[in-house]
C-alpha cells in the first residue's frame, strides 16, 4: 500500500516527518511512501535512503496564515495539494498523511476528494486519553463550529465505526456533550438531536457532562465542532497547567525534590498516558479516502503512530464500515451542505 505524506506540512517538517517516514518504512515492509515537497531538500533528508520512497517535487507551502480555500485553489503546487492530487488520482495510494493547516485539510477533503456518499460533513476526531485502561474519541474537536442535528448524528456512527477499529471494542458507549444528563437541558440543537440519537444503530448512553470525558465510562463523546474545540483545548490548557505547577511544587523544597526521586517513575508512566501524540493523528472522518491530520507539533514518533494508525484503518476498511452503518439508518444527507 501507498501513503502519500505532506512532507513540509507542521513545525518540525521536514526532517522530522521525513525521518518518521523512514522508521515507519522499516517497520511495514509492505509499504510505499510518496514524500511530497521540495525534491532537493528532501533528498538532502534522504541521503540516499530512498527504499520504498518517491518523491513528488512540489517546491510552495500553504501557511497557517493562509486562507484554506484560497491556498487550495491557488498553491497547486504546494505539498500539500499536491498530495491531495495524488491521492485523488492514484489508485494505489490509500491514505494522505500532513500535519499542516487544519483548515486547509479540510478544504482540501472537500474539494479534492469529496464526501463519503450520505454523509453530510467530514469531521475530526482524535482520541483522547482517560482516567484508565480505555481512551475516548471526541467527534467534531474543531472541524465544523455551526452543526445542524444531521451533523451530529453523522457524527456519531463515524466515531462508533472508528472507535470500533482502533480499540476492538465491539459495542462503545456514545454520549451527546450536554451542560446536564436530563433529556430536557441543552439548547436547541441538543434537544432536537436527543431523541433522533436514540434511534441510530449505536449504543447511546444519553447526554454527558465535559468533565466526565476523561472518567472512562464513555467511548465516543459527540459534540458540534465549537463545543468540542472549547472542550479539548480547556483539556490541554489544564493538563499543562497541572504539569507546570507539579515541577514548581517539587523544586519548593529540598524534601519534596527528595520525595520525586522515588516517583520518577510513577510520574514518567503518567507523562506517557497523558501524551495524546502517542495515539498518532486524527482522520478526518467521513473523507472518501482517509485523510489523517498529525497536530503541527507532530514529531518522528507521532508520524510512525499516525502511519501505524492509517495502516489499521486501511486494513479494517474504516470508510466502507461507515458506509455501512449509514445504510442502517434513514439519514439524508443534508442537499444544503
Amino acid at each position: 500500500m501507498n501513503i502519500v505524506i505532506d512532507a513540509f506540512g507542521g513545525d518540525y517538517a521536514p526532517v522530522e516527518i521525513i525521518e518518521g517516514a523512514l522508521i515507519a518504512l522499516k517497520k511495514h515492509k509492505d509499504l510505499t511512501i510518496t514524500l511530497c515537497g521540495d525534491e532537493i531538500k528532501i533528498k538532502e533528508i534522504l541521503n540516499g535512503r530512498i527504499e520504498r520512497i518517491s518523491i513528488s517535487h512540489a517546491p510552495d507551502v500553504i501557511l497557517n496564515s493562509d486562507s484554506p480555500t484560497t491556498a487550495i485553489r491557488t498553491k497547486k503546487d504546494s505539498s500539500l495539494v499536491r498530495c491531495f492530487d495524488l491521492l485523488k488520482h492514484d489508485d494505489e495510494t490509500v491514505a494522505l498523511i500532513s500535519a499542516g493547516s487544519t483548515g486547509a485539510i479540510l478544504s482540501g477533503v472537500i474539494m479534492k476528494t469529496g464526501r463519503i456518499k450520505g454523509i453530510s460533513r467530514p469531521t475530526l476526531a482524535p482520541i483522547l486519553p482517560t482516567g484508565t485502561d480505555r481512551s475516548v474519541i471526541l467527534v467534531d474537536s474543531g472541524a465544523n463550529v455551526d452543526c445542524k442535528p444531521v451533523n451530529l448524528l453523522h457524527f456519531a456512527l463515524m466515531g462508533s465505526a472508528y472507535y470500533k477499529i482502533m480499540t476492538g471494542e465491539s459495542n462503545p458507549r456514545v454520549g451527546l456533550l450536554n451542560i446536564g444528563t436530563e433529556d430536557h437541558k441543552g439548547n436547541d440543537l441538543i434537544k432536537e438531536t436527543y431523541p433522533l440519537m436514540k434511534e441510530l444503530p449505536i449504543n447511546f448512553i444519553g447526554s454527558v457532562e465535559a468533565r466526565e470525558i476523561m472518567s472512562g465510562d464513555i467511548d465516543v463523546m459527540v459534540a458540534d465542532g465549537f463545543a468540542g474545540n472549547v472542550l479539548l483545548k480547556t483539556l490541554e490548557g489544564t493538563a499543562g497547567t497541572i504539569v507546570k505547577t507539579l515541577k514548581k511544587s517539587i523544586k519548593s523544597n529540598i524534601f519534596s525534590m527528595f520525595g520525586a526521586l522515588f516517583m520518577k517513575k510513577t510520574f514518567k508512566e503518567l507523562k506517557m498516558k497523558l501524551d495524546a501524540h502517542r495515539y498518532g493523528g486524527s482522520p478526518f472522518l467521513g473523507a472518501k479516502k482517509l485523510v489523517m491530520k498529525c497536530h503541527g507539533t507532530a514529531k518522528r514518533d507521532t508520524v510512525v503512530a499516525t502511519i501505524e494508525q492509517t495502516i489499521r484503518l486501511h486494513e479494517n476498511k474504516l470508510i466502507e464500515n461507515i458506509s455501512n452503518m449509514l445504510s442502517q439508518t434513514t439519514l439524508q444527507e443534508d442537499e444544503n451542505e
